[in-house]
């Protein structure tokens, strides 16, 4: 079974989620920290077209700060034969911001096919197959971000 398919099906089963975001050393936002939080999916099919929505929401602990703050996000997965493409709903789903379309690289992994440019910030991913989920690692570098963020997913 491919990693594709493989990620297609765990897609629907995935119920919370963890992440730790490190800046590096060209990064100008400082944002450190780490994260819990729960995953509510939903699934639409369209003619050919599959595609999963994850509406995130939890907690961010921001390093050095004592009180989390309230995160939500909505990622919607696009499902293709050779590809995955993941996009960031924050302005809603008629605006949604394409981040990076996920490639196999081997039997339990995915990589970004190339790196995405954001303005000036380029996006490029790593998918890791895990037995309860995955792990999904990203780097957003740019004039002022130099970002690396850690996700983990979990049935």
């Amino acid at each position: 079974m491919t990693a594709i398919i493989r990620l297609a099906e765990c897609l629907t089963s995935i119920r919370r989620l963890a992440f730790i975001s490190r800046p590096g050393p060209d990064s100008r936002s400082g944002w450190a920290g780490r994260a819990r939080g729960e995953v509510r999916v939903e699934v639409s099919v369209e003619a050919q077209d599959k595609t999963i929505r994850f509406f995130e929401s939890g907690t961010f602990l921001l390093e050095g700060r004592a009180t989390p703050v309230p995160f939500s996000n909505c990622y919607r997965w696009e499902l293709g034969d050779t590809r995955i493409a993941l996009f960031h709903e924050r302005r809603g789903a008629d605006q949604a911001v394409w981040l990076f379309a996920l490639i196999a690289q081997g039997p339990a992994s995915l990589v970004s096919a190339e790196a995405h440019l954001c303005g000036e910030d380029r996006y490029r991913a790593r998918l890791s197959l895990v037995d309860e989920g995955f792990d999904l690692s990203w780097t957003i570098q740019g004039p002022r971000k130099d970002e690396s963020l850690s996700y983990r997913y979990r049935r």
